[in-house]
């Protein structure tokens, strides 16, 4: 809804949407057993700078993400 209203408020004014650019400021990993991998990525963006936390676990030759949030 709010997105909505934004790009409406933007085709009325005439100004094409644009994207904002989000750039990886850093990566940090551990691996606190066999077959999981633990991570918190830091994401920079025009406005603030947010992480995301994730836990994979490698199950059946595949990886799976069983815990995520975005900080």
């Amino acid at each position: 809804m709010r997105a909505a209203l934004a790009a409406r408020a933007r085709s009325a004014r005439g100004v094409a949407p644009t994207r904002p650019v989000h750039v990886i400021r850093s990566v940090h990993r551990t691996s606190p057993a066999d077959d999981v991998v633990e991570a918190v990525v830091v994401i920079g963006g025009p406005a603030r700078t947010r992480a995301v936390a994730l836990r994979l676990e490698g199950m059946d030759h595949r990886w799976r993400a069983t815990s995520l949030a975005l900080l």
